[in-house]
């Protein structure tokens, strides 16, 4: 997996191209009618319900614009929230909270809106032993602060991105011939490259399990697009012998269907590429 250091590396790119994109050469607005040396306060009121996420990435959004900004948090990354709550204050040069102030607001807004989605999930597993996990299907150049969310949330993140985790998909197979020469072309490749890789295989029925398993490369099948009655025949024949994952246009109907079968995780595009975000605002406090 993508360690902490990588990951906060993302973070920092996220948030200087954003500032690049949004401020250009210049917020010409507040630096037209704006004093520049004048402070201010700005608070963060909720205009919604569900599970905050993005109050640290505001922090740091702030320290980046101008590190003279001072943030008071009154509610935490992870905590419920309602209509009119106040998350936090912010207190400095007006210019800097204006010129943050979008890309706060852009990032918390689906941040929490992911977060929320998640916790329901999240929820709907209790006492199954399944952990719900997220996918690829990010939004380009924000992989990190919607995964970012998904912890939040209280779900866990998949493979960060193509270099953390090998993931033996459809088109690898085919490309490949069948799945036990992916498997063996793949096991050489971590050995001639001296990688440290876990590898998951998706197999689409149950042949593929069982030539999966007789291979033994193997740490996680994929159990992708099966019915629930399938899944639990896949998860009684694969046993302790790998960990198992159901995929596949799982939504929160079926969700603990599928976790009851016993598979250890359950992925979803739908955490990240299906939400609605929370509606907040930052506003200035005379």
């Amino acid at each position: 997996m993508i360690s902490p250091e990588a990951f906060q590396n993302e973070i920092n790119i996220i948030i200087a191209n954003a500032i690049r994109e949004d401020v250009g050469d210049g917020d010409h607005s507040s630096l037209a009618c704006i004093p520049e040396h004048t402070f201010g306060k700005a608070h963060l009121l909720v205009k919604d319900k569900g599970i905050l996420a993005g109050v640290e990435f505001a922090r740091q959004v702030f320290k980046y614009v101008d590190p003279k900004l001072r943030m008071n948090v009154h509610i935490t990354d992870g905590t419920a929230v309602k209509f009119g709550d106040i998350a936090f204050e912010v207190v400095g040069p007006q210019q800097s909270i204006l010129k943050a102030e979008r890309l706060v607001l852009n990032a918390m807004q689906r941040m929490s809106a992911i977060a929320t989605k998640t916790n329901y999930y999240v929820d709907l597993l209790k006492g199954t032993g399944a952990t719900i996990l997220d996918t690829r299907k990010t939004t380009p150049g924000i992989r990190a602060l919607e995964k970012w969310a998904v912890t939040i949330g209280g779900g866990a993140n998949h493979r960060f991105a193509l270099y953390d985790m090998i993931m033996l998909k459809d088109n690898h197979i085919d490309f490949a011939g069948d799945v036990t020469t992916a498997l063996d072309l793949t096991i050489a490749y971590i050995r001639a490259n001296q990688l440290n890789l876990k590898i998951i295989v998706e197999a689409r029925y149950m042949d593929e399990i069982r030539a999966i398993l007789a291979h033994g490369g193997a740490d996680r099948i994929l159990i992708d697009n099966f019915s629930i009655q399938e899944t639990k025949e896949a998860v009684k024949l694969i046993g302790d012998q790998c960990q198992t994952e159901s995929s596949g246009g799982i939504n929160e109907v079926t969700l603990r269907h599928y976790a009851e079968c016993g598979v250890n995780f359950i992925s979803s595009g739908s955490l990240t590429h299906s939400v609605h975000n929370m509606d907040l605002s930052l506003k200035a406090v005379k």
